[in-house]
């Protein structure tokens, strides 16, 4: 007997929220829809800066990080806000203005809809 316990997924919740994008992997076939979603997304994080960020993001206490403490990824701060904004725009953060600092956040269900699709079932 397993005490292995399956946790729900959050649900997205708010006009931001970001919805599962498409079906795990193992499930059915992408639809071309489905493929063009996922491939954004991917490609967003395909390079190593902007993966990068979003892992200081993802990891940072709080669950929001300040792009003052996360632009030290030895690139120039144009080149940090070009990769944020990519980020951004794949869906994969959001962020909020304070002052002269933007903060940027990864919403649960994004991290939520990401294990789903990578889910083997």
């Amino acid at each position: 007997m397993s005490n292995v316990k399956a946790l729900p997924l959050l649900e997205p919740e708010g006009p931001d929220a970001v919805a599962p994008c498409c079906p795990p992997l193992s499930e059915r076939p992408f639809t071309a829809e489905e493929a063009e979603r996922t491939a954004h997304m991917f490609k967003a994080l395909g390079d190593p800066v902007r993966l990068r960020l979003f892992s200081a993001v993802a990891s940072h206490e709080g669950g929001e990080a300040c792009v003052c403490d996360i632009s030290d990824v030895g690139v120039s701060q144009p080149t940090v806000s070009h990769h944020l904004k990519k980020l951004k725009e794949a869906g994969l953060l959001t962020s909020e203005r304070r002052g002269t600092w933007v903060y940027y956040r990864v919403e649960p269900s994004v991290v939520a809809a990401m294990g789903q699709l990578l889910a083997v079932r």
